[in-house]
């Protein structure tokens, strides 16, 4: 994302139509209610009753004494249920493995841009992203972009790591595939170690889904993170069958780059199966979020960055 806007949530409610039919010796009436709300695909009138029609020119026989017409009985309208409360981020307090991506301005202003996590590695200097989030930057010693593990309130609780290198699959260096929007950071900060400093989430590939996940991002808007719990479910579409999607509001600009976690422990940390991104760059609404499945391809990446 939602380093743009992110993709839409739709929910349908239905509650069916109720039918009541009364028989009587001489006519069928149909008393029909409806419950919901009505629109032009289903909304119908349907006569109480139908007249005797002629058959072979001959008018029907007269009745010495009309039969009455029983009064239908009134159908009580049912009360639809309520909807639930749509599923939306709130802000917290943070966990040490996560944090923003920012960018070192002029005068050393400080805009943040995406968000990160610290994964484990037997160099213990790893962190993952989405491969959209660092495209034209600068990295290195003399870099402009710094991961801030933990940040809450423009403070750094864990300290200012410089991102030195960045490894992204091939596909996405050429096609800006969205199955491979993933990339692995190397960060510095003197002779630490971040993953001593922070702990790591672990990388787990080719998953099965659904799963139910805690999803973690920065929004542009604030210097607090938000985060999400929900299922993760496979996106069905005939050109991006690699994807992730999570339903929750409130992942504006600049989560992109959130974990997709499950298993989250005490500590916060968890098993990482996605990172905001993939498919329209992580959406283009705030209340729906995508990821590059981590399938072979993410686990050879992952192979390069730490060999």
């Amino acid at each position: 994302m939602q380093g743009a806007t992110r993709a839409a949530d739709r929910m349908v409610r239905r509650i069916g139509m109720f039918a009541v039919v009364t028989v009587t010796t001489a006519a069928v009436t149909l008393a029909l209610s409806a419950a919901g709300r009505p629109t032009s695909a289903n909304a119908s009138t349907s006569p109480a009753g139908s007249s005797p029609s002629a058959s072979s020119g001959q008018a029907p026989a007269a009745s010495s004494s009309p039969t009455p017409t029983a009064t239908p009985t009134a159908t009580p309208t049912p009360t639809p249920s309520p909807s639930p409360s749509p599923n939306v981020a709130r802000a917290f307090d943070g966990t040490a493995a996560v944090g923003a991506l920012l960018l070192i301005k002029k005068g050393g202003k400080l805009q943040h841009f995406c968000t990160a996590a610290v994964v484990s590695s037997p160099q213990e200097d790893l962190v993952i992203t989405a491969a959209h989030c660092i495209g034209g930057k600068t990295l290195g010693t003399k870099g402009d972009v710094i991961f801030g593990p933990g940040w809450h309130d423009n403070k750094f609780p864990k300290g200012r790591w410089l991102v030195m290198s960045a490894l992204v699959d091939s596909k996405w260096k050429q096609d800006k595939d969205p199955n491979d929007d993933v990339a692995f950071l190397v960060v510095r900060d003197g002779s630490q170690k971040i993953q001593k400093v922070t702990g790591a989430e672990t990388l787990e590939t080719s998953t099965r889904l659904p799963q139910t996940v805690q999803v973690i991002g920065y929004p542009d808007s604030t210097s607090e993170p938000v985060k999400c719990t929900g299922p993760a479910t496979l996106l069905l579409h005939r050109r991006y069958l690699h994807q992730l999607v999570f339903d929750c509001d409130g992942f504006t600009g600049g989560t992109s780059g959130g974990p997709f976690l499950m298993h989250v422990t005490k500590s916060g940390t968890g098993e990482v199966i996605g990172v905001i991104g993939g498919f329209q760059l992580g959406g283009v609404s705030p209340n729906v979020s995508y990821s590059s499945q981590f399938l072979v391809n993410i686990a050879d990446l992952y192979k390069q960055a730490t060999s």
